[in-house]
């Protein structure tokens, strides 16, 4: 199609590699210290714009990579005759719609460089995909000249929640007619065609325009009966159109992908999980907590880094909620402080989280040591007494004991440390749970 390849690098932004890609791609908003002296209107307003910042990982260079790898593999195939012959199969197979035939489906130039990115929601991969693509040009049009010829780098979709094959195709449409402006999308709804011709189409639309494809949110291809055929019409698209798919979704859909060669074989790609407690997690949190609103400001610490990581399980979308919303609500207290109150208080508003906040590392501190307070004093004589009911207080008698909270205890536990510590001591963990927890042990 194309004189040669250089043709094709010359038209589309160059290759970055390693810090470069990092420099790139990394976000900051506009901030400067004088913005806490304002208003609490003016600084919620400005606080608005945390949600711009974008801490590059490793993770977001091995995506930019293989997608930079993947539209130029892609571009380089539409100069091939092989294109030619495909644009003749795509032909014969819509006249063959047209005229009441079923289409004999079959691909010459399948799109072997697709691939996958999963992981877990929240952890940045629709955020790593999107700055990815805006550095490779995004949706701009690029001009091919002999012959001449509209191509688009990237176009990104989403699967629709009801696996529907036709809105997919539509989607995919309406997003090429937003790009080079023209009128797909309309002429497909109004023809009223049936989905083989809409299929067949929209290939040769994808084969003639678009280097790659990316389908965010596939999971919705477990959740819905009709997954099996939205899957069977994306490897027909594949085959036809010869262009790169990224499919993009949480682990949930790996044993679907894992469940047929081909499907496996079309979705080999990138699987992360949330984020260590290394040094990125620490740079992450040390240059977002610059950006500080509340009149205070606060320094960073440790102690503060190890609870973010604790309470967000190294999710990075959580740990931007948390740090907006402790800002927001400490300056609409009054406040004005960003410290660990306020940080438990954003915490508690995560409740429906919670159940999934569990992170993989579990760092423990030495607790310090302390004289006996006068609640350990008490909680020492109300044992004492339980000995005394236990000896003497009938098997049909009710008794009611309770333990009050150590609240000036600051000694970190689990259970599963009480658990252990029991089982070494050969005594009741009930006895170790004095003073820790509120307990009321009923005797009958």
């Amino acid at each position: 199609m194309y004189k040669n390849e250089w043709n094709i690098l010359e038209k589309i932004q160059p290759m970055l590699v390693g810090e470069q890609v990092k420099n790139k791609l990394k976000r900051q908003p506009s901030y400067e210290e004088s913005i806490r002296t304002e208003s609490q209107a003016v600084r919620l307003m400005e606080l608005n714009k945390i949600n711009s910042f974008y801490l590059p990982s490793d993770m977001s260079v091995e995506i930019y990579t293989k997608l930079y790898l993947a539209m130029v593999r892609s571009m380089q195939k539409k100069e091939s005759k092989l294109v030619i012959q495909q644009r003749n199969i795509n032909g014969k197979n819509m006249r063959a719609c047209a005229n009441g035939f079923e289409p004999s489906f079959g691909g010459i130039i399948a799109g072997t460089d697709s691939f996958s990115v999963i992981g877990n929601s929240g952890i940045g991969k629709s955020s790593a995909i999107s700055k990815a693509v805006q550095l490779m040009g995004g949706e701009d049009v690029i001009e091919m000249d002999n012959p001449y010829c509209k191509l688009i780098p990237v176009i990104n979709v989403q699967c629709p929640f009801d696996c529907s094959v036709k809105s997919m195709l539509l989607a995919i449409l309406q997003k090429i007619d937003v790009a080079l402006g023209t009128s797909y999308y309309t002429m497909a709804v109004k023809s009223k065609a049936n989905i083989n011709t809409m299929l067949i189409s929209t290939a040769q639309i994808l084969l003639n325009h678009v280097a790659i494809l990316c389908i965010d949110e596939i999971q919705n291809l477990i959740k819905h009966r009709a997954g099996i055929q939205l899957v069977s019409m994306m490897t027909e698209l594949l085959n036809e159109s010869g262009i790169s798919i990224v499919f993009v979704g949480t682990p949930e859909v790996e044993p679907f992908f894992e469940s047929v060669d081909y499907l496996a074989r079309r979705t080999l790609g990138f699987h992360y999980d949330r984020c260590r407690y290394d040094t990125y997690f620490r740079e992450f949190c040390a240059q977002l907590w610059e950006f500080q609103y509340v009149q205070k400001k606060q320094k960073i610490s440790d102690d503060v880094i190890y609870w973010l990581y604790q309470h967000s399980a190294g999710t990075m979308s959580h740990i931007l909620f948390l740090f907006q919303t402790a800002q927001e609500i400490s300056i609409l207290n009054g406040r004005e402080i960003l410290d660990m109150q306020a940080l438990e208080s954003a915490y508690q508003r995560m409740r429906m989280l919670h159940i999934h906040i569990q992170p993989d590392m579990n760092l423990k501190k030495v607790a310090s040591k302390k004289k006996k307070s006068d609640t350990d004093k008490r909680v020492e004589k109300i044992i004492q007494k339980k000995e005394k009911v236990d000896n003497t207080a009938p098997i049909t008698d009710d008794v009611i004991i309770q333990y009050p909270v150590n609240k000036g205890s600051v000694e970190e536990w689990t259970f599963l440390d009480l658990a252990n510590k029991a089982k070494k001591k050969q005594t009741d963990i009930v006895s170790l749970l004095y003073g820790k927890i509120s307990i009321t042990e009923v005797s009958v």
